[in-house]
C-alpha cells in the first residue's frame, strides 16, 4: 500500500524551480534514500513531505491513512539543539506533543516514550541531561523522539552528519532494525551513495536536470550510478 504518491511534481525555493517531473512512490515497509548533489530539492522536497511547503506543480499525496501528524521527523541537528538544557526523558516525551491532550502528557504518551527509548536502548539514560551527551548518543534520543510521533512514516534528513565512521555505522544499523524489524517505512536523505545503493530498498537519485527513481538494485546498474560512483 502507497504511503506517498508523487506525480509530475514541481519544486521551488524562492520562486526558482529546483526540481521537476518528480515522480516516485513509496510503500509501506520501504526504505528509500534520497541522494543527489547540492541544490537539486532534497530539502525541499522533505519540506513538502512534511507539508511545511507547497508543491509548485503536480501531486504530492499521503495513503495508508497517513497526516502529517503521524510522520516521525529527525532534522539536522544544530549546535542550539546539542546544547538543549532538559532530561533525555523530556526529549524523547516531547515527541508525542501531538498526540498530548490539555496540559499534561497522558501515561500512555509516557509508555510510549519508555518503549522507544527500549528499543534504541538508552532507557539508562532517561535521568541524564541531554546536553551532557555524545553526538551518538543524543542521536539515539532524537531518533527515539521521533518514532514516538511516527505512526506509518519516518523521515531522516541527514542523521549522521557529523558523527565519527564508528558511531555512523551503529546508527546506520539502528536504522536498518527500526525498517526490518518493527516494519517502520523509512525515508532517508543521505549523501552517502554507497551506503544508499547497498542499503535501501529503492533511491530517488535528484538531479538539477530531473530525477532517477529505481529500487536500489536497479539503480546500481544504472548509468547515474556508476557515473555518481568515483566520486562518492
Amino acid at each position: 500500500m502507497a504511503v506517498i504518491e508523487c506525480k509530475n511534481v514541481v519544486l521551488s525555493y524562492e520562486n526558482t524551480v529546483v526540481a521537476r517531473n518528480l515522480s516516485f512512490t513509496v510503500n509501506e515497509g520501504d526504505f528509500l534514500c534520497i541522494v543527489g548533489e547540492n541544490g537539486s530539492g532534497k530539502s525541499t522536497l522533505v519540506k513538502a513531505i512534511l507539508g511545511l511547503k507547497s508543491v509548485t506543480g503536480g501531486e504530492l499525496t499521503f495513503g495508508d491513512g497517513v497526516t502529517g501528524r503521524q510522520i516521525g521527523y529527525l532534522p539536522q541537528q544544530t549546535t542550539a539543539q546539542k546544547d538543549f538544557p532538559a532530561s533525555v526523558f523530556e526529549v524523547v516525551l516531547s515527541g508525542c506533543l501531538s498526540e498530548k491532550k490539555g496540559l499534561f502528557y497522558s501515561k500512555d504518551n509516557k509508555r510510549t516514550a519508555i518503549d522507544n527509548m527500549k528499543k534504541l536502548e538508552i532507557e539508562p539514560l532517561k535521568n541524564r541531561c541531554y546536553r551532557e551527551l555524545s553526538g551518538g548518543q543524543q542521536q539515539r534520543v532524537l531518533l527515539a523522539r521521533a518514532l514516538c510521533a511516527a505512526k506509518k512514516l519516518l523521515l531522516l534528513d541527514e542523521p549522521v552528519a557529523g558523527l565519527d565512521p564508528v558511531v555512523t555505522a551503529d546508527f546506520y544499523a539502528l536504522i536498518e532494525k527500526i525498517n526490518r524489524e518493527f516494519g517502520m517505512t523509512v525515508v532517508m536523505v543521505s549523501h552517502d551513495l554507497l551506503y544508499a545503493a547497498s542499503h535501501a530498498s529503492h533511491i530517488l537519485h535528484m538531479r538539477r536536470d530531473g530525477a532517477f527513481f529505481a529500487t536500489a538494485e536497479d539503480y546500481r546498474k544504472s548509468d547515474i550510478f556508476g557515473t555518481f560512483k568515483g566520486g562518492a
